[in-house]
């Protein structure tokens, strides 16, 4: 990707490390000597609400806020986010989605029906759409609360920093006794073929 100027956003629900990955992201950007923003959107709920961040890098970087159809990229950690959000991307952009389904209150509550033909109706967009299997992944490797940085090593892949400087953004970000399985799921990301 272009060291220009990137806009990303990394989308998702409470409680899935939606803020972790937009940390080392950050970081592997400032790494890189990117000047970076980043601004965060909660929802209702500490967990189960939805989550953005905003994540900027460039030389030089103005405001964290990311308009509709300006984003290059857009992490999604769950299907319906990534249907929520896709109009933040530009036309050519790329959309990594996690093939998760978190079911929203409402749906639980049976006020509303969670959206079928998710794929189906982001594949009708023009966007890159790739979706990535991160939970099972992350069972793979005996850590669910890894699917996040699984999903971090793919988008790296296409952002262009060197798979050291991520790993350093890594070390820096995450608690020592985390680094070993959050490094393997990173390098996990990194290597699927589908990218």
């Amino acid at each position: 990707m272009n060291h220009a100027a990137a806009n990303v956003l990394i989308v998702g629900v409470g409680g899935q490390g939606t803020l972790l990955a937009s940390k080392i992201l950050g970081l592997a950007a400032q790494l890189s000597g990117l000047d970076v923003k980043q601004s965060e959107v909660h929802g209702m709920a500490q967990r189960g609400g939805s989550v953005v961040t905003y994540v900027r890098f460039a030389a030089k970087v103005y405001s964290p806020l990311v308009e509709k159809g300006q984003a290059d990229m857009i992490l999604a950690f769950e299907k319906l986010e990534a249907l929520r959000w896709a109009n933040y991307l530009k036309i050519g952009g790329t959309l990594i989605v996690n093939e998760q389904e978190i079911l929203p209150m409402p749906v639980i509550t049976g006020e509303a029906k969670y959206p079928g033909q998710i794929f189906e109706k982001l594949a009708r967009q023009d966007i890159r759409v790739i979706p990535v299997q991160a939970v099972r992944l992350a069972g793979e490797i005996g850590e669910l609360r890894a699917t996040n940085v699984i999903l971090l090593g793919v988008a790296a892949r296409l952002l262009g920093f060197k798979q050291e400087v991520w790993q350093q953004a890594i070390e820096e970000a995450v608690p020592a006794k985390a680094l070993p399985v959050n490094l393997g799921a990173f390098t996990r990301g990194w290597n699927l073929q589908a990218v």
